[in-house]
């Protein structure tokens, strides 16, 4: 069984991942409104994943005993005035996602939690994962996007991007 605060906090992270899923779905559609292809379909992938996320939560949960609650999910609530600003509110909100999953952490090594603690390892590396690939989508940007053929060879690079389901054991 786990520690009451620790399936409490693991039971918010579902609408975090499942907000994070909507906000990225939210970022693709801005996209295709844009005719830039390639940058959706990353931001597609990307929801993917994040809806995995939070069922990998939820299915932890279960899978020890507890209940899951399903919260209301948010209205992604911003507006983009250029292509680089959904790039940069993606690595703005990886990092809070990452520090969510690291109070996760802090709560169930304080509970001596260490099945949870496994468990989280492997969404500690993730984010890394996910704040990189947030960071270099940035950096290209930075660099090709200021010339038209630099945004059309950067729209078709992101996408060739494919989903792979995560492969996370439970």
């Amino acid at each position: 069984m786990l520690n009451k605060e620790v399936a409490k906090l693991l039971n918010e992270q579902i609408n975090k991942e499942l907000y994070s899923a909507y906000l990225y779905l939210d970022m693709a559609n801005y996209y295709a409104d844009q005719s830039l292809n390639g940058f959706e379909n990353w931001f597609f992938v990307q929801m993917q994943e994040e809806r995995d996320h939070a069922l990998l939560f939820r299915q932890y949960l279960l899978n020890n005993g507890e209940s899951v609650k399903l919260t209301q999910i948010a209205e992604p609530d911003k507006t983009y005035n250029n292509f680089r600003e959904p790039l940069a509110y993606a690595l703005e909100h990886e990092q809070f996602v990452t520090a969510s999953i690291n109070n996760i952490y802090d709560v169930a090594y304080k509970n001596k939690d260490f099945r949870t603690m496994q468990f989280l390892d492997w969404f500690i590396k993730e984010q890394g994962e996910e704040e990189k690939n947030s960071d270099e989508n940035i950096k290209k940007y930075d660099l090709f996007a200021g010339d038209p053929k630099g945004l059309y060879m950067l729209d078709n690079e992101l996408k060739a991007r494919v989903y792979a389901a995560p492969s996370l054991v439970l």
